[in-house]
């Protein structure tokens, strides 16, 4: 970890830290700060962790009750997405932005490697930039292989600590690497059988950016799902689903089969688009399924 005085000190956890009920495969996580005990040997012991002002968790891949926390203290969410080589979907962005808003992270999209797509690809990420700069979620578009859109990118870095994410192979590092040329991050292949990225960060890293900001860049993803959302929340957690909800009839509708629902009839005008409301649902069939089980 790095002090205040900007050295770097091998640190340890001391004893069994429960965070306010969150059953968690790392304590602690990138971004937090800490209280620590030097010893003789120049190494510390990490005795209190300082409350989180927000962080973004998801479920731990091999342990369903578990969580992990990918990042803490954030100023900002970079979602790093491809409409091809790989494809990201419209419910993986939705998920994410939903779980960023359940923690209270602002998230900014970044459409990259525009230099490689076709006339129809480029067509249907304007439709998805328009659809989700409607919603509010500023979008950027940006080739960190030829620089375009980056000097962009780095403004919006500057005095704030952000959390890079998005799928292997949408070219996070890439990206980094264009920002920070100096810490030449490792970056990895596509699987041009799969059509999709493979891994090549195994745990968060936090690099400093000019201005006084920080980038952390974290393992890809390939699903997100997050903790203790009850079913008539998941709705909270779109912005537009949540402002039609106040005309529904019932204030617990879940906007399914309920009659006068107002977001129901907000998507067959068209004022909620079908991807969305197709999103949700569908994070409503994971609460069904048990998915979501309740951290401890």
């Amino acid at each position: 970890m790095k002090t205040d005085e900007g050295k770097c000190v091998e640190c340890k956890v001391k004893g069994n830290f429960r965070l306010k009920g969150i059953r968690s495969t790392n304590p602690v996580a990138v971004g937090d700060y800490v209280q620590i005990i030097l010893n003789q040997e120049g190494t510390a012991f990490i005795s209190e962790i300082e409350d989180r002002k927000n962080y973004i968790i998801r479920r731990a891949s091999n342990l369903s009750k578990q969580s992990h926390i990918l990042a803490a203290n954030l100023d900002q969410c970079m979602l790093i997405v491809t409409v091809n080589y790989p494809e990201t979907s419209t419910i993986f962005i939705d998920r994410f932005l939903a779980s960023a808003e359940a923690y209270r992270v602002p998230v900014k999209i970044i459409f990259n490697k525009i230099d490689a797509y076709s006339e129809d690809e480029l067509h249907y990420l304007d439709s998805l930039i328009n659809l989700y700069t409607t919603i509010g979620y500023p979008c950027f578009k940006v080739s960190a292989k030829t620089g375009e859109g980056v000097a962009l990118i780095q403004e919006e870095l500057k005095g704030r600590v952000t959390l890079f994410s998005g799928h292997s192979g949408v070219g996070k590092s890439t990206l980094i690497n264009a920002i920070l040329p100096e810490q030449d991050v490792k970056t990895g292949e596509i699987s041009a059988y799969h059509n999709k990225g493979m891994h090549t960060t195994t745990f968060s890293e936090m690099f400093p950016v000019a201005g006084n900001g920080y980038i952390i860049d974290t393992p890809g993803i390939k699903g997100f799902g997050t903790f203790d959302m009850e079913e008539e929340e998941i709705g909270h957690y779109f912005p537009e689903i949540f402002k039609f909800s106040a005309d529904c009839r019932y204030s617990n509708c879940t906007h399914r089969q309920e009659p006068d629902c107002a977001v129901r009839k907000a998507v067959e005008e068209h004022y909620i688009s079908e991807s969305r409301y197709s999103s949700y649902l569908n994070m409503l069939e994971d609460k069904e399924e048990g998915k979501y089980r309740a951290a401890y």
